[in-house]
């Protein structure tokens, strides 16, 4: 369980850290400053010999992080940099290595193999970046150390809700 627990917070920390800023020929689309509100539904998850129960809970924790409210101030958007941000990987000594890396004109379209903490998974993340919304596919695969194939796919939602809440008002 710990396993499949790192592969889900893999896709969803490179997720939100690639959600903002995109790069090349097709234009720089940024966010725009304020608060953000992100809703994350698991669209599918298929692990081998995994009890209903786990598959349940694991569902519940994955969309209980939907409702997320977020500020970014304007020198936090001006910063953002999803090209950077992919090059670094996951974070905790994590690291990936991109076969495409298509993030222009609003669109996004990479896919790739990460490694963290022992577990390799290919990971894949198609969708839509603008200036008040953000819609992003993950997909993730890879092997389970008791056998078989995993498959995860999420899909990440953020909208621009207006100016950040006063401190103590966002849900986390």
């Amino acid at each position: 369980m710990k396993k499949i627990m790192t592969i889900a917070a893999l896709g969803i920390a490179l997720a939100v850290s690639g959600c903002g800023k995109s790069e090349n020929a097709g234009g720089t689309v940024k966010r725009e400053a304020g608060n953000w509100k992100t809703d994350i539904k698991l669209v599918k998850f298929e692990v081998p010999g995994m009890p209903e129960e786990m598959k349940s809970g694991m569902k519940q924790m994955m969309e209980g992080a939907s409702g997320m409210d977020q500020c970014f101030t304007q020198e936090q958007v001006d910063k953002e940099d999803i090209a950077a941000e992919l090059a670094k990987g996951p974070g905790n000594g994590g690291e990936c290595t991109w076969s495409k890396k298509n993030v222009s004109g609003g669109k996004v379209d990479v896919a790739g193999t990460c490694k963290a903490n022992g577990q390799t998974v290919d990971m894949a993340m198609t969708g839509t970046i603008e200036a008040k919304k953000n819609d992003v596919t993950i997909t993730t695969k890879g092997k389970i150390p008791t056998g078989g194939d995993m498959e995860m796919v999420m899909q990440m939602t953020s909208v621009h809700t207006g100016p950040c809440k006063p401190a103590g008002t966002a849900k986390s």
